[in-house]
C-alpha cells in the first residue's frame, strides 16, 4: 500500500520511484550554481580600529573593612536589657545593651562613705600633726612623738587616695553596666542574651564599622605589578547587579602556597546595593586602553566550536565568494568584539547573515 503511494507522488512530481530529487532548475534546465544564483544578499564591513580599555579580571569575596568587636567589660554581672539585633544601624555612644547594676550601685555608695571617714581621719591626722611642728624643739613633745603624728598623718592621706580609687573603681563598674557603640556601622552578629550572667571580656555584639565592604580580589603574582591604588574597577555578584569601586591598598606580601596576593577594593555605600558581608564576587581593574582590529558582533560565528568570521573574495561587483577564516576573539565593547588574530585592515568581510553561510557561498554584497 505504501509503494503504492509513493509511487503515484513520484509521477506527480516528476520523478521515478527510488530516484533522487534533481538540482533546482529553471525553464532551460539550468541549476542555480550555472545560473550564477546567490545564497543570500550581504552586506559588507571593513575591520575597524578602536580603542579598547585593557582590563584584568580577578575573583574573591566581599568582606567587612574593619569589624569592631563589642564586649563585656564588667564581670560576673547578669544581662538585663539588650536594645540592638542583627542589622541595626547605629550610632557612635548608642546604648546597646544593660546590665544589672543594683550591686555595684551598692559597692559605689560603700565606697563613698569609706571615702568620707578616710578624709575625716586624714582631716584630724592634718591638725594633730600641725600642732607636732609648731612645738617641734620646745621640748612639750619628745622626737618620737613628733614622728608618729606626721607619719599618722602621711597614714591618713595614704587611706583617703586609697578610698578615693576604690569609689573612681565602682563608678566605671556602674558605668560599664551601660554597653555602648564604639563607632558608627551596622550590627553584623549578637551574641547577647537577656537573663545571662557574662564575664569580662565576653563577646556581645560585632559591628561592621562605618557600614564599609571591602572587595578582596585574589590575583596572581605575574599580575600583581599592574595593580596600584585609586585604580578603578568594576564588581558584580549573583543577584545583586554591577557596582563601580577603588583600589585602597595592594597586598605587600603573596601566599606562599597560592601564589596569589589580595587587592582590596573600596565599594561605597554597598550596603544599600545589596552586598553582603560573605558574598563571591567577580570584578575587573580598569588598566587604561589599546588599539585594536574589531569587527561588529554579528560578524562572528561559532561553528563546531570556533569562532570564524566569512571574508569576502576580490573584486567590486555585486556577487562575490566568501572564504570562512578562523578567527580568535579578544576583548568586548558594546557590539564590537576585538579580532586578535585572522584579519587585516584592508579586507572586507560579511557584517549579517554570517550564520547562514557555509565555506565558497557565492552572495550578493548589497550597496
Amino acid at each position: 500500500m505504501y509503494r503504492k503511494a509513493f509511487a503515484v507522488l513520484a509521477l506527480l512530481v516528476g520523478m521515478a520511484p527510488g530516484q533522487a530529487a534533481p538540482e533546482e532548475r529553471d525553464a532551460q534546465g539550468q541549476s542555480r550554481e550555472a545560473r550564477g544564483r546567490p545564497a543570500l544578499s550581504v552586506t559588507a564591513v571593513q575591520p575597524r580600529g578602536r580603542a579598547l580599555p585593557l582590563l584584568l579580571s580577578a575573583n574573591g569575596s566581599i568582606a567587612a573593612w574593619q569589624e569592631a568587636v563589642i564586649g563585656s567589660e564588667a564581670a560576673n554581672l547578669r544581662l538585663a536589657e539588650v536594645h540592638a539585633q542583627v542589622g541595626d544601624v547605629i550610632k557612635r555612644g548608642q546604648l546597646l545593651a544593660l546590665f544589672r547594676g543594683q550591686t555595684v550601685a551598692a559597692e559605689l555608695a560603700q565606697a563613698r562613705a569609706s571615702l568620707a571617714e578616710a578624709q575625716a581621719t586624714w582631716a584630724e591626722a592634718v591638725e594633730t600633726a600641725g600642732r607636732a611642728r609648731s612645738v617641734a624643739g620646745t621640748g612639750v613633745l619628745s622626737e618620737q612623738q613628733s614622728t608618729q603624728y606626721l607619719t599618722a598623718e602621711r597614714t591618713a592621706l595614704a587611706r583617703r587616695d586609697l578610698a578615693r580609687a576604690q569609689v573612681s573603681s565602682q563608678a566605671l563598674r556602674l558605668a560599664q553596666t551601660r554597653v555602648l557603640a564604639s563607632d558608627d556601622g551596622v550590627i553584623s552578629s549578637r551574641s547577647a542574651t537577656p537573663g545571662a550572667v557574662v564575664g569580662a571580656g565576653q563577646e556581645l555584639f560585632r559591628l561592621i564599622r562605618k557600614s564599609r565592604l571591602e572587595w578582596r580580589a585574589e590575583v596572581t603574582s605575574a599580575e600583581l605589578s599592574r595593580l596600584r591604588a585609586g585604580l578603578g574597577a568594576r564588581i558584580s555578584a549573583a543577584g545583586v547587579g554591577t557596582v563601580g569601586g577603588v583600589v585602597r591598598v595592594v597586598a605587600p606580601t603573596v601566599d606562599t602556597v597560592t601564589r596569589n596576593a589580595l587587592v582590596y577594593v573600596d565599594i561605597p555605600e554597598a550596603l544599600k546595593h545589596g552586598f553582603r558581608a560573605g558574598m563571591f564576587a567577580r570584578g575587573e581593574f580598569a588598566l587604561g586602553s589599546s588599539e585594536g582590529l574589531t569587527l561588529p558582533q554579528d560578524a562572528i560565528v561559532m561553528q563546531d566550536g570556533f569562532n570564524f568570521v566569512f571574508r569576502l573574495g576580490p573584486g567590486s561587483g555585486e556577487m562575490r565568494r566568501v572564504a570562512r577564516i578562523k578567527v580568535v576573539p579578544g576583548r568586548r565593547q558594546d557590539q564590537w568584539v576585538e579580532v586578535r588574530s585572522g584579519i587585516r585592515a584592508e579586507e572586507q568581510f560579511v557584517a549579517s547573515g554570517a550564520a547562514f553561510l557555509a565555506d565558497g557561498d557565492l552572495v550578493r554584497v548589497a550597496r
